[in-house]
């Protein structure tokens, strides 16, 4: 406890990171906390469109994490959320704190997601799913841990369909996790059941 403290004196709040392999539900996710009142880290270059009609939250920056080693802005993402997905998650520096918000889907789901969202675009996919879900599942496992071996994060898995099926529920397991300051209803109300369009692999 007085470990913990003295870590969180020395580097300020912790930085509220959403994240999860795409088509997860970071998007919602991110969309939920800012609707609760937690500030957050975007810059709105990237529109909404067919794939994400609410948006896709995202910041630029982010993606330079595993290139340029550019982690100034990560000073003032402290105490608000950022979207981060998990294949970056390990170039994050130790030098801050990290409340992870991880968002889980079925993995048939997401890869049916990624293959729809491809295809609106007019493009082909690479992997055959077989190989890209066992991609997946070492890479999760290898997240995991990672995280759980640095005491600069602490982790909130947050199943994608319960926030569909009980998002008032989910809402306030999030906001207790990140400090129990936000607005539940408001947050609730942003997991749209409407938008899960693609559940156990199939198109509904």
């Amino acid at each position: 406890m007085a470990q913990s403290f003295w870590r969180r004196l020395r580097r300020g709040q912790p930085i509220v990171v959403v994240s999860g392999l795409p088509r997860s539900g970071t998007s919602m996710a991110m969309g939920m906390l800012e609707a609760g009142g937690l500030a957050i880290v975007t810059d709105g270059l990237r529109a909404a469109d067919a794939s994400n009609p609410k948006g896709y939250y995202e910041f630029e920056r982010v993606k330079d994490l595993d290139k340029s080693g550019d982690h100034a802005w990560l000073a003032d993402a402290r105490g608000k959320a950022v979207k981060i997905i998990s294949f970056l998650l390990t170039h994050l520096p130790e030098s801050y704190d990290y409340q992870v918000i991880f968002m889980q889907r079925d993995l048939d789901e997401v890869l049916a997601s990624q293959n729809t969202m491809l295809a609106s675009r007019g493009e082909a996919g690479g992997a055959d799913d077989t190989r890209m879900r066992a991609l997946y599942e070492e890479h999760l496992a290898q997240v995991e841990r990672f995280m759980k071996n640095r005491s600069c994060f602490s982790t909130l898995n947050v199943p994608y369909a319960h926030v569909v099926a009980e998002p008032r529920a989910e809402a306030a397991r999030i906001s207790a996790f990140v400090g129990g300051r936000l607005d539940v209803e408001k947050m609730a109300a942003v997991a749209d059941r409407s938008l899960y369009r693609i559940r156990g692999g199939a198109i509904r």
